[in-house]
Formats: structure tokens, C-alpha cells, sequence
């Protein structure tokens, strides 16, 4: 595979040295001068000196053969744009945008500019693992798909304690898809009983999170069929 990364930081370098040593082609650009030459005797041919955002440069790169382009800049604008110029003028399919400033989050989506990760975005996902509200985790958002995969706690005394999960009425657009429970996972059969404690992964489509969690959290109203 072959990767253009704009974009030479920490971020970019560690990214582009791991991308390497799993034996994949890669291209580090950077505009910083003197961030260039201390790269240069590392990553040697691997790294330009150039701004990504411009056409020449990334042509010189060879994005015209690139199967994936990773923006890391440490700033948005620059990797909205070049983004939007590798998947619209060189028919990139694959890219992945960093997002510095989690506000800018909704501008990368109106984009069509995804995946956008935001280091921001990603511990505060941890944080809420760790103390999550009601025991509701969003674990991955598939945007083109529109579903979402959610990861909940049964409380105990959630309406679905001791309801096999084939009686359990979800809302139609979502689904059970795995049960973790005593520190090992599983796909649950349709006469898998749900037990206090066990975590519950669904795929959904976006906006059933209230609806889901009345089943598995506290004082929860809906019950199995």
C-alpha cells in the first residue's frame, strides 16, 4: 500500500515510521525547513519538503498512485483541503483527517471528510468507558453506513435481568451482537439470558440510544416481550 502523509510532526513521523516498518510505501511531506532536514537523514527519500496543500507537491509525492492519504497537520484548514483535493481531484477512495480543534468536528463531516480523528474526541471516549452515564459507551459511528455500534452495562434492575435475548423486543433498526460477561465475550444465541453485570454491544441506526437504554439501565420501562 501506498501512503502520502502531510505532515511531519510527532504525529507524522512516529506515524509514518510504524506505517514503514509494517512494509508499506510512504511519503512524509512537510513545509517546516528545518523539521525536513532533521527527518532527512532518518526517512531519507521518504520525506519531501513541501506544502501539502499544494498541487505540485502533491503530485511530486505521487498521489495520482496513492491508495491512502493521511492529513496530520497541526492545522484544520490544511488537512480539510487536503482531503477534499486528494478524494476530488485525484479520486483518492481512502483518507483520514486529524482534527486539532474538536469545534471543527461538523465542518469535516460537511466535507465529506472521513474518518476525522481528534485526539480529543478520543479521550473523552475513554473517559466516558470509564465512568460512563447510565452504562452507555458509543464505541464507533459508521457515518456512510449510518449505524452506530454501542456498548452497554446491565444494571440490576434493568427490565431485561433473565429475559432470553430472542424475547427481548429491541426497536427495529437494532441489534444484539455480542455479550461480554465474567471477562469473555461471545455472540449470544437466541436463548442467552441476560444477567446483571454482563456488557451488552448493539449495532443500531443513529437516535435509538434513549430508546436502547431503557432496557438495560436503571428503572429502565421497557421490557421484553
Amino acid at each position: 500500500m501506498y501512503v502520502i502523509v502531510v505532515g511531519a510532526g510527532k504525529v507524522g513521523r512516529n506515524l509514518g515510521r510504524e506505517l514503514i516498518s509494517k512494509g508499506h510505501e510512504v511519503t512524509l511531506i512537510e513545509s517546516d525547513r528545518g523539521r525536513y532536514l532533521a527527518m532527512e537523514e532518518d526517512f531519507e527519500h521518504a520525506v519531501q519538503y513541501g506544502d501539502g496543500t499544494e498541487l505540485w507537491v502533491l503530485e511530486r509525492a505521487g498521489i495520482q498512485r496513492a491508495d491512502l492519504v493521511i492529513a496530520v497537520t497541526g492545522d484544520d484548514e490544511d488537512n480539510m483541503l487536503v482531503c477534499q483535493v486528494a478524494k476530488a481531484k485525484y479520486l483518492c477512495e481512502r483518507i483520514i483527517a486529524r482534527v486539532n480543534n474538536p469545534r471543527n468536528h461538523d465542518h469535516f463531516k460537511l466535507l465529506g471528510i472521513q474518518p476525522a480523528v481528534s485526539a480529543t474526541d478520543l479521550i473523552l471516549r475513554l473517559i466516558e468507558h470509564e465512568v460512563p452515564r447510565y452504562g452507555l459507551v458509543h464505541l464507533l459511528a459508521l457515518e456512510e453506513e449510518r449505524l452506530e455500534i454501542i456498548e452497554l452495562e446491565v444494571s440490576a434492575d434493568a427490565p431485561v435481568i433473565g429475559v432470553k435475548v430472542s424475547e427481548i423486543s429491541l426497536p427495529e433498526g437494532s441489534l444484539i451482537i455480542s455479550v461480554l460477561r465474567d471477562g469473555s465475550g461471545f455472540v449470544p444465541k437466541g436463548d442467552t439470558v441476560i444477567q446483571a453485570g454482563d456488557e451488552v454491544l448493539l449495532v443500531l441506526d443513529p437516535g435509538l440510544e434513549e430508546a436502547i437504554t431503557a432496557y438495560f439501565a436503571p428503572n429502565g420501562t421497557r421490557a421484553g416481550a
